[in-house]
């Protein structure tokens, strides 16, 4: 046997040479094929929203601090930084061995210059609200500052200082979020809207943007100028959208992907028996909601969303639909982060039955019966998942008088679609945790956000917001005063809040570095492949 190898081997090798090829083992490029539900928008880290952005663009840039394969804080861009005694004051010190991809160095100015680009209303991002704890972000963004007001100063090459308005507990954690990268000053600059093309973009993480084919692939390399390149295992990073979940697992199984970041859980039982521990399902800080028109007549009546969320039977949709795999929702902010008690529906613990008379009621009082339905249109993004899950609210909702159409585009014009405020009834969403803290739940139905899709506006919302962030420096006090506004938020049915996330992947046994973990992070510079 051993012969025979040592023949096929010799083969091998002299048809390789005589092909004119020079392949060596030692060689061989390490690659990754990192399945991906949805394509991205955009490279641009403040043009963009989604988790399958953030996921990309986690590997082509590094923030001043990132996360880890456990998703802990760890230091990114900045080697380390201080704190002033009252909270307030944020001195950051850049690594010196810190580079662009093109060779030059990530200096502080870069972020003064990324953080203005963020908050400049002419970028239009809809991250903007993220760096509203800075001191004078928020009157930049919204025309009534300048950019040399914002508490963002580089003191020298490598130390940046940003002074916030209030003590902020949650700010480190939100540094991770790709709308605080630096973006290069220089690239922008010269090539302009160009800078972010493949061949072109400069970034600063373990990983540079090689190809883009829209709906086939995006092709990540190793960056060797990054700081910590000796560390970073794979040569190449391929990212391959593929939103029908069905054909994901087949491109799984046939060893086309190596990961996948979600299921289709009408499968999930035969999927656990199929492939095992490949298959990982655990709690995810996530809400899966409903965006419902807020301002849109006859959805700005709250006694009419009211009726219309508590006829949703989530206990279904979560046992049925999701197989268990998720949770039934009746909040904004998830169970899950500490010192926090999320403000629940008040029909939460009312039964199924019971909540149906009651929606029942409330529609006939306005007038909506079978007879005489209400129409609601459904808007959801391309998945078996969504699907299903709108066809059993539509089928829930029918014997109380609404009939409900869907209509489905893929997730890219979907998310589109939301974010430039189109027209519409009731669209899904999602909310997945930039930061372990409420306010990134709570923060997306505030007027200002770009995340607010239901274009809820509430003063009394935006008082109590408000007041919870004066008491920053009381972390007690603050939770209490967010698990009020939430209250108000829940109670006027600002969204319809259907369930709460458990993360969906599948991960071949042959990956390394890949770590369960609340968040669903998992950078691509901290795993490996056999």
């Amino acid at each position: 046997m051993l012969k025979n190898m040592l023949k096929a081997t010799v083969f091998a090798t002299t048809m390789a040479v005589a092909a004119g090829a020079f392949y060596s083992p030692a060689f061989a490029e390490s690659v990754y094929n990192r399945g991906t539900a949805a394509e991205s928008e955009s490279v641009d880290p403040h043009k963009t929203s989604t988790v399958y952005e953030a996921n990309v663009l986690r590997d082509l840039f590094q923030g001043l601090v990132m996360q880890d394969q456990k998703a802990n804080l760890i230091p990114g861009a900045a080697e380390s930084w201080t704190v002033s005694d009252d909270g307030t004051v944020y001195t950051f010190k850049l690594r010196k061995d810190g580079m662009w991809s093109d060779g030059s160095p990530v200096t502080a100015d870069d972020f003064v210059y990324a953080f203005h680009r963020l908050e400049d209303p002419a970028t239009g991002a809809e991250y903007a609200s993220m760096l509203y704890p800075v001191k004078g972000a928020e009157d930049f963004n919204t025309k009534k500052g300048k950019p040399e007001d914002m508490g963002v100063k580089a003191i020298d090459a490598t130390t940046l200082e940003v002074t916030l308005k209030a003590p902020t507990p949650y700010f480190l954690e939100m540094l991770t979020h790709q709308a605080t990268y630096p973006v290069s000053k220089a690239s922008i600059e010269k090539l302009g809207a160009d800078w972010i093309k493949p061949g072109k973009l400069v970034s600063n993480g373990a990983y540079t943007l090689a190809e883009w084919v829209p709906n086939d692939h995006m092709k990540l390399v190793k960056n060797p100028k990054f700081w910590d390149a000796a560390t970073v295992k794979f040569d190449v990073v391929n990212y391959i959208p593929t939103e029908d979940r069905s054909s994901a697992m087949k491109r799984f199984e046939a060893g086309e992907l190596d990961s996948y970041d979600d299921l289709p859980t009408e499968q999930l039982a035969d999927l656990k028996t199929k492939f095992g521990d490949q298959i990982h399902v655990g709690p995810y800080l996530g809400t899966y909601y409903y965006a419902i028109k807020t301002d849109k007549a006859p959805w700005n009546n709250p006694e009419l969303r009211t009726a219309i969320s508590m006829a949703i039977d989530r206990d279904f949709i979560a046992e049925k639909v999701w197989q268990n795999s998720m949770l039934p929702g009746y909040s904004m902010v998830p169970p899950g982060i500490e010192g926090y008690t999320p403000a629940m529906a008040k029909y939460a613990e009312m039964p199924q039955i019971d909540r149906e008379d009651a929606a029942k009621k409330i529609l006939e009082k306005l007038g909506y019966t079978p007879e005489h339905p209400l129409k609601m249109e459904i808007r959801y993004n391309t998945s078996e998942n969504h699907k299903n899950t709108a066809v059993a609210i539509q089928e829930q909702l029918k014997p109380l008088g609404v009939d409900v159409t869907l209509l489905n585009t893929d997730t890219k014009t979907h998310y589109s679609f939301l974010e430039q405020k189109g027209d519409y009834d009731v669209a899904r969403a999602a909310w997945i945790a930039d930061y372990k803290d409420p306010e990134t739940f709570l923060g997306i139905s505030r007027k200002a956000s770009g995340n607010n899709y239901s274009n809820y506006n509430s003063p009394a919302y935006e008082a109590a917001m408000d007041k919870a962030a004066a008491a920053g420096g009381k972390p007690e006090e603050r939770m209490k005063e967010l698990s009020e506004a939430e209250r108000i938020l829940v109670d006027d049915v600002g969204q319809i809040p259907l369930l709460y996330y458990s993360y969906h992947d599948i991960v071949s046994s042959k990956l390394h570095g890949f770590v369960d973990n609340v968040m669903d992070v998992h950078p691509s510079r901290f795993v490996s492949k056999d």
